[in-house]
C-alpha cells in the first residue's frame, strides 16, 4: 500500500465508521487489495470519503460555528429583524420554537412525546436554546434527535443539553444525512444552515419527505446562493463597484489570511462540502414540498458582514454604518426588480400531500426567488 494510501485511511479511521456502506465498501477494495482495479464509481466514493475527512477534521474544533461579527448583528438587527417580526418571531431561535410549538400543538396527543429531529446539528448549540425556549413556553413533553457525523461535536452537544437541563429532550445521534435512513417517523424535522453541505440532496429529500408525520413541518434556515457560496454574475459586479470603494485595509481577507485588491470570488465547495450544492435546494424544495412560509433575504451584502472581511468593520462608525446601509438598499432594490435572487432563506414545509397557503414578503415567492442556473 502507497504511503498516500496510508495517510488517507488513516485520516479516514476517526469517520470511517458514520460513512454509507458504499463509501466503506469502495475503500475496502480501492485500498484493502492492490490487485483489484479501482472503478470510478469506487473513485468517486473514496473522493466522498476524503471530503468527509475534510469536513469532519474542519469543524471538530470549532466550538462556536455561528459566530459572527458586529457589524452582521448591526445589520441583521435593523434590517432582517423587522422582516422576521412580520411573520412572529425575531431571530433563527425563536423561528424554530415557533413552529416547532405550533406541530407540538397540532400532534400532541398526551400519549408520548412529540418527536422531532434536527439534521446537521453540529455542536447542538441552537437544538438546545431551542428547547429550552419550548420549556419556557411550558412544552416538555417532546424529545429531539440531533443527527450528525461529528462525534466530536455530539458530544460537546451532551454536555451542553446536560449544562442546560434538557438532557431528557436533546438526543444526540450519529449518523451521515448524506445517506439519512430515518428510524420511525417525525412530527417535524429541523435543519439549521446544514443544507448546503448535504451533496445527495434528492436522497436527502426524499427520507425527510418519507420520514414527515402527514401533518408534519420541514423547518429550515439556510443558504440558497450559487454553489460554494460564490455570486452569481449579475450580482458579482456589484460587488465590484462596492469594493472599489473599501480602504485597502478592508480588502484583507482574515479567513484565507491574503489581501484582495479585487474582490476574488472564493468557491468554499473546495473544502469539505461548504456550499457544495447550494443552488439546488430551492429548487429541490419547491418539486418535493409545499410551502407554509417562505422568507428570503440578502446577497450583495453578505461578502461584507461575514467573518472574511465583516471583522473590518466598526459598527459603531458613522462610515462603515452608511457602507452597508446603501449596499442593504441596493440588495432590495435589486431583488424586488429581479435582478438579482436571494442568496439566504427562512422556510416552512409540508408535504406535497398537505395543502397550505404560503406566507411570502411581498412577491417574493419561491419560484420568483429560484434563479435559472
Amino acid at each position: 500500500m502507497s504511503r498516500i494510501a496510508s495517510a488517507l485511511i488513516a485520516r479516514l479511521r476517526s469517520v470511517a465508521r458514520h460513512l454509507p456502506e458504499f463509501a466503506k465498501r469502495s475503500l475496502r477494495r480501492r485500498f484493502g487489495a492492490a490487485h483489484e482495479p479501482a472503478s470510478a464509481e469506487d473513485e468517486r466514493n473514496v473522493a466522498y470519503a476524503a471530503r468527509m475527512a475534510q469536513e469532519t477534521s474542519i469543524f471538530a474544533g470549532q466550538e462556536e460555528v455561528h459566530d459572527l461579527p458586529p457589524i452582521f448583528h448591526y445589520w441583521s438587527n435593523r434590517y432582517l429583524r423587522p422582516k422576521l417580526e412580520t411573520f412572529g418571531f425575531s431571530n433563527p431561535d425563536e423561528f424554530f420554537a415557533t413552529f416547532l410549538q405550533r406541530t407540538h400543538a397540532d400532534m400532541h396527543t398526551g400519549s408520548s412525546p412529540v418527536r422531532f429531529a434536527s439534521l446537521g446539528c453540529g455542536n447542538c448549540d441552537t437544538e438546545v436554546r431551542v428547547a429550552c425556549e419550548l420549556i419556557r413556553r411550558g412544552i416538555e413533553d417532546f424529545s429531539i434527535d440531533c443527527i450528525d457525523i461529528n462525534e466530536t461535536m455530539l458530544q460537546r452537544g451532551r454536555a451542553l443539553a446536560d449544562a442546560a437541563g434538557v438532557s431528557a429532550q436533546i438526543h444526540p445521534v450519529s449518523g451521515d444525512f448524506n445517506a439519512w435512513r430515518p428510524a420511525g417517523r417525525y412530527a417535524a424535522i429541523m435543519a439549521n444552515q446544514s443544507l448546503h453541505h448535504v451533496a445527495e440532496l434528492e436522497a436527502l429529500f426524499a427520507s425527510i419527505e418519507q420520514a414527515l408525520e402527514p401533518r408534519g413541518r420541514f423547518i429550515v434556515s439556510d443558504m440558497i446562493g450559487r454553489n460554494g457560496h460564490m455570486r452569481w454574475p449579475e450580482a458579482l459586479a456589484i460587488v465590484h463597484a462596492f469594493w472599489s470603494e473599501l480602504p485597502a485595509t478592508y480588502r484583507y481577507n482574515v479567513q484565507l489570511r491574503r489581501q484582495e485588491e479585487t474582490f476574488l470570488d472564493w468557491d468554499c465547495s473546495v473544502e469539505g462540502f461548504e456550499g457544495i450544492r447550494a443552488q439546488d435546494i430551492l429548487p429541490l424544495l419547491i418539486e418535493r414540498f409545499g410551502f407554509e412560509l417562505f422568507l428570503p433575504y440578502a446577497n450583495l451584502v453578505d461578502p461584507f458582514i461575514d467573518r472574511s472581511f465583516g471583522p473590518h468593520f466598526d459598527a459603531n462608525s458613522e462610515w462603515d454604518r452608511a457602507f452597508i446601509d446603501r449596499v442593504h438598499a441596493r440588495d432590495e432594490a435589486e431583488i424586488a426588480a429581479g435582478t438579482i435572487t436571494p442568496t439566504h432563506m427562512m422556510a416552512v414545509m409540508r408535504p406535497r400531500t398537505y395543502v397550505v397557503e404560503t406566507s411570502v414578503l411581498g412577491s417574493l415567492t419561491p419560484r420568483r426567488c429560484a434563479r435559472a442556473t
